[in-house]
């Protein structure tokens, strides 16, 4: 299995990176909406994206917008990792194509059930 975190943080990246290593999952990363789409262009085989709502460039609602539009990896599920409380930012993402949103801070176990929550096992 193979995710994208996409965050402008280096810290989240590294630590869900970290998170998702423990889980067997190989991840990439990406430091905005547009990095990830590049990436999301010119590689295969991504399973997940863990995608920050609040980025520069090209915040995480633009990108999934983007990403649904264009059918890059269809079948990849999208979380939504954000700070952001706002029921009406949660309602829009997942209205523009966002599978789960995943509240920060979060644990391993936190993410760990939003990952059941999506099909992935364990």
């Amino acid at each position: 299995m193979r995710a994208l975190i996409v965050d402008d943080s280096s810290f989240i990246r590294e630590y869900l990176c970290k998170l998702l290593g423990r889980m067997g999952i190989a991840c990439a990363e990406a430091v905005d909406g547009s990095d990830a789409l590049a990436v999301l262009e010119s590689q295969t085989g991504f399973d997940l994206m863990l995608l920050d709502l609040n980025m520069p460039v090209m915040n995480g609602l633009e990108c999934v917008k983007a990403l649904r539009k264009a059918r890059l990896h269809p079948d990849m599920k999208v979380m939504m990792v954000t700070t952001e409380a706002d029921n009406h930012f949660i309602a829009k993402a997942l209205d523009n194509g966002a599978d789960e949103f995943l509240m920060k801070p979060f644990t391993q176990e936190s993410l760990r059930e939003k990952m059941m929550l999506l099909g992935f096992a364990a």
